[in-house]
């Protein structure tokens, strides 16, 4: 009986661990995606966008290395990438800051306030 129990236990613990793993993969996948906007959002002289993103970073993701690393990354590649194509043009406002919306709204999905430390 002590033994199931201890199963049970140990069971639960790590379905939990698993989930608040896969709660925090997808929180970084969307702390990538704002890093991305972020460095489009500055490359294109867009200075409140970048500042509502990394306002919403520091208050929404997780205080980790590896979403600071992660959203640092993606902010220096979609900057370099956007001024090594001198092609490449930039969305208007109110178009970037609807994918910065969405982006936003699917971070706090994706990382509940309780998991944010």
């Amino acid at each position: 009986m002590k033994r199931s129990a201890l199963l049970l236990c140990c069971l639960s613990l790590a379905l939990s661990a698993h989930a608040t793993d896969s709660i925090t993969d997808a929180g970084l996948a969307e702390t990538q995606i704002l890093g991305s906007l972020n460095g489009q959002a500055l490359a294109c002289g867009y200075a409140e966008t970048a500042s509502l993103i990394k306002s919403v970073i520091i208050q929404h993701a997780p205080k980790s290395r590896r979403y600071g690393a992660a959203f640092e990354e993606a902010t220096n590649k979609a900057f370099l990438d956007h001024n090594k194509n001198e092609q490449t043009t930039c969305p208007d406002g109110p178009t970037l800051n609807g994918q910065v919306d969405e982006a936003i709204q699917r971070l706090q999905a994706a990382v509940p306030a309780s998991v944010v430390k």
